[in-house]
This record gives structure tokens, C-alpha cells and sequence, in this order.
């Protein structure tokens, strides 16, 4: 139960770095009963304070939240509520679905492309630039649990081997709030 607490451009005192030790031992004891690891990063931005928190659950589960107010305290206490409602949401997700997650996972590559503006001739030999690049593991989960696994991760987007046909999927969060989901076996069996 690894909890590393840090600061950037501030000191955390013992008082908060107690009450923040605190609080979210007790959050995971409460919701979840399991060993965890993490870390909660502050950092003072100008006139405001942020709170950067992200648990790893000994499940595999990772549970991310943020948080900016103009008080220390405040800021970790709107990020701990925010853990807190996750961990609540993945409790109810466990008792109501009773998933059988495999835990089956694959390492997958992505890269993320420079592409000119739309006004822009494009050449004859064009190749896109390579911005950003890494990889992440794919998780053979049911589309549930790759749409809460987006919400406690708090992601634009999510990979994952679908466990009812094995095909890789995408779920996403839509500009206009909502979730989409991207099955290519779904277009297969429509042809």
C-alpha cells in the first residue's frame, strides 16, 4: 500500500500529507478492501492548486482524477471525492456484473501523426510526421468493462480485445458527452 505524495513549486506539510494518506487508505479500505499503489502530486499554478491522483488497485484496475482550486486542501479534497465516486461506480460495476475477466493481455503500438490543413496540396510522396509515440497493453474485456474502465480512467479513448468475438475495439467519449464504440467484426457481419 504504496501511496507516494509530492509537491511541485510547494511544500506539503505533514498535516495535509497525513489527512492525505488518510483519506485515501481509507476510500480503498471503504470500496474496496485490496491492496493499492499510487500517487497524489500537487502543484501550484499561479493562484490556484492542483491535485493529481491516480491509484493502481491490485485487480489491475488504474483510477485517475484531477483537480484545481484555490486552496491545497480543497483541491485534494474535490480529487479524493472524485476517487472516491470511482471506486463506488467500480464496487457496484463488480457486484452488479459479476464480469469474468480473463485478465488476458497484449502489448499494441500507436502513433500519433502530424497532417497538413485541409487547404494544403498534399505531395505526391507524402508521409505523415510522427508527433508522439508509444505503446499500451490491450485488455480482453466485455464492452461494460471497457466503458468503466473509461470513465475511471478519465481517457478520451480505450483499446481493448472485445471477449465476445475476440476483435480489437475502441470505445471513445464523444465530443457531445456521450460513449462510442467501434467494433470492426460488427462491419463484417453487415457485409
Amino acid at each position: 500500500m504504496a501511496l507516494r505524495i509530492s509537491g511541485k513549486h510547494m511544500d506539503i506539510g505533514d498535516s495535509l500529507k497525513g489527512r492525505i494518506e488518510e483519506r485515501m487508505e481509507d476510500a480503498v479500505a471503504k470500496y474496496f478492501g485490496h491492496g493499492y499503489s499510487g500517487h497524489v502530486n500537487m502543484e501550484k499554478q499561479g493562484s490556484f492548486f492542483s491535485t493529481d491522483c491516480m491509484l493502481h488497485l491490485d485487480s489491475g484496475v488504474v483510477l485517475q482524477t484531477s483537480a484545481r482550486e484555490a486552496d491545497p486542501h480543497a483541491s485534494f479534497d474535490k480529487a479524493a471525492e472524485r476517487i472516491e465516486k470511482r471506486l463506488r461506480r467500480y464496487k457496484r460495476k463488480l457486484k452488479d456484473h459479476h464480469n469474468s475477466n480473463s485478465g488476458e493481455a497484449h502489448a499494441a503500438a500507436y502513433a500519433v501523426m502530424s497532417t497538413p490543413s485541409d487547404d494544403e496540396e498534399l505531395a505526391e510522396d507524402f508521409a505523415p510526421l510522427v508527433v508522439a509515440e508509444s505503446t499500451l497493453t490491450v485488455r480482453t474485456q466485455t464492452v461494460a468493462m471497457a466503458v468503466m474502465q473509461l470513465e475511471l480512467m478519465d481517457e478520451p479513448v480505450n483499446v481493448f480485445k472485445n471477449a465476445a468475438n475476440g476483435t480489437v475495439n475502441v470505445v471513445y467519449r464523444r465530443s457531445d458527452g456521450n460513449i462510442g464504440w467501434v467494433d470492426p467484426a460488427l462491419m463484417k457481419q453487415t457485409n
